[in-house]
């Protein structure tokens, strides 16, 4: 235990920067909750203890809708139809071996619609569809590593095909949610410039 504690103080904000993931849960067409965090475990009462560190995340067809903070999430409202955010501003860079890195959300709640409008994104290849491709600026990333969340928080690590695509085994109702990251080169990022970059995003959807 003792090694554990030590091993997460040593990673500091790198470690609780990779760990955690923006997703968005949403219920039919309510509002819109974004949340920080660990989802793969319990939240926490109140929220992840660094849900403070998101502060201002973007929807990307949110309009001028506000985001109230409520008890672990922040809650806007939305058009209708899925919805996207995203995020690189929660944490600030940090060191690594001598260099600097960095980490940038994306999220999406919903699959009716097939098209990638994120950076990095998860999408359905059809609307309602239990396959899902894993894009970068809209093209399939083969070999992409999805968790994928199931309602009852059984957890799958699943290797896109060839095609940047996961078929997701969807057995019961409730709520999955599906991950992925790249670690790429060095960006420019509102904390300053880095030499590498996380790009973490999630995509969520409700089975009824």
């Amino acid at each position: 235990m003792k090694r554990l504690i030590l091993a997460a103080l040593m990673l500091g904000f790198a470690g609780a920067a990779q760990a955690h993931e923006v997703w968005i849960e949403r219920d039919g067409n309510g509002p819109v909750r974004i949340y920080l965090g660990e989802p793969g475990d319990p939240l926490p009462e109140g929220g992840d203890p660094e849900f403070v560190k998101l502060k201002a995340p973007k929807l990307l067809s949110g309009g001028d809708a506000a985001l109230v903070r409520k008890a672990g999430y922040l809650e806007a409202a939305a058009p209708a139809g899925d919805v996207r955010a995203w995020d690189d501003n929660v944490f600030a860079p940090w060191d690594a071996e001598g260099k600097k890195e960095g980490v940038v959300y994306y999220a999406r709640a919903g699959r009716s619609d097939p098209r990638a409008l994120l950076p990095f994104e998860i999408v359905p290849a059809a609307a309602s569809s239990g396959r899902f491709v894993v894009t970068r600026d809209s093209k399939p990333v083969a070999g992409a590593k999805v968790v994928v969340i199931t309602p009852d928080k059984w957890s799958k690590t699943m290797v896109a095909d060839a095609a940047g695509a996961i078929e997701v085994p969807v057995r019961e109702k409730g709520r999955y949610l599906l991950s992925a990251t790249q670690k790429e080169g060095a960006a420019t990022l509102p904390g300053g410039a880095v030499d590498a970059v996380h790009r973490i995003t999630t995509t969520t959807f409700v089975v009824g």
